[in-house]
């Protein structure tokens, strides 16, 4: 199994050849310190795996990710960052990334992910997985907490719908769906409509992009 890693920090590098030394089926064949650089070298070389940093000097991962999967067609692609953040991990899952591994993980975890990954399974480490579970759950309890008339209201804001649209389409007045807004946002500890949008969206009620919903 051929190793290409995507990292600005040489110690990174070092680490992860010093990792794979010992292993007869790996080996560490190169070193990118930038997408571009990882570009040039992904058509050469064409890697079974490739482990990315998720940040980059200027760049993002996930973007670099997409550029490089047309340059290696058979390569599969792993997320290797210090970073655990929800929407991260989303925008991997979304871009149908390989594995995402945390860098703290012990040497024993990373071949194993090498392994699954090079053999035609995902992995992400046990961390991020419960950081989504705990999202997941957290989301639930909170859309839990709203009524069905407030989950209505949610869902039209997610939709894109001005006050007034809402009022029209469930037969009230605006003032109650203004209150009806309030209480969302209280209930759920936004700030304002567009947030309460995003929220909506990452639990699955969107069927556009929230962030073009407009304050109304």
């Amino acid at each position: 199994m051929k190793v290409l890693v995507v990292d600005d920090h040489p110690l990174v590098w070092e680490g992860i050849k010093s990792v794979l030394k010992d292993e007869d089926d790996m080996e560490a064949v190169g070193w990118a310190n930038s997408g571009r650089q990882a570009e040039q070298m992904l058509s050469k070389i064409q890697p079974d795996v490739a482990l990315v940093d998720l940040r980059l000097p200027g760049e993002y991962g996930i973007n670099i990710i997409k550029k490089l999967r047309p340059l290696a067609p058979k390569c599969r692609f792993i997320i290797l960052t210090t970073f655990a953040d929800h929407q991260d991990i989303k925008q991997a899952m979304e871009c149908r990334v390989n594995g995402y591994i945390l860098k703290e993980a012990l040497p024993q975890e990373m071949i194993t992910a090498l392994r699954l990954v090079h053999g035609g399974r995902p992995y992400y480490d046990p961390l991020v997985m419960e950081l989504m579970v705990q999202k997941q759950n957290k989301q639930e309890r909170l859309l839990s907490d709203l009524t069905e008339r407030e989950t209505e209201v949610l869902k039209a804001i997610t939709d894109g719908l001005s006050n007034k649209e809402i009022a029209d389409k469930l037969f009230v007045s605006e003032n109650t769906v203004k209150k009806h807004v309030s209480n969302i946002l209280s209930k759920l500890g936004l700030k304002d409509r567009t947030k309460a949008a995003v929220f909506a969206a990452s639990c699955g009620m969107a069927n556009h992009d929230p962030h073009a919903v407009l304050l109304s």
